[in-house]
């Protein structure tokens, strides 16, 4: 897996769905709202980067819209169809 360092925080490219990870693009969009979370999820619709934080299910923070195990019926209902996305798991620091 590709590693990805975006406000100092080490991620590894987990989903590259239709080649969608632009890192010049997601550092332009992200926030540090998104360091909390374990996962962050981004897709394109009309051309428009939208990102979206995922916890991991046994995170004491998860609730059930934020877990990632629901992150296939998030892309089923909440994204547009066929689109481009990725997926970006936080590194664990040892």
């Amino acid at each position: 897996m590709k590693e990805i360092k975006i406000n100092g925080i080490v991620y590894e490219l987990e989903k590259n769905y239709k080649d969608a990870f632009d890192i010049s693009i997601v550092t332009e969009k992200y926030t540090d709202y998104f360091k909390v979370f374990d996962y962050v999820f981004g897709d394109f619709s009309y051309d428009k980067l939208r990102l979206k934080g995922f916890y991991d299910d046994r995170n004491k923070n998860a609730k059930k819209i934020n877990k990632i195990s629901g992150l296939d019926n998030y892309i089923k209902n909440y994204c547009s169809y066929e689109c481009r996305y990725f997926l970006l798991k936080k590194k664990k620091v040892a």
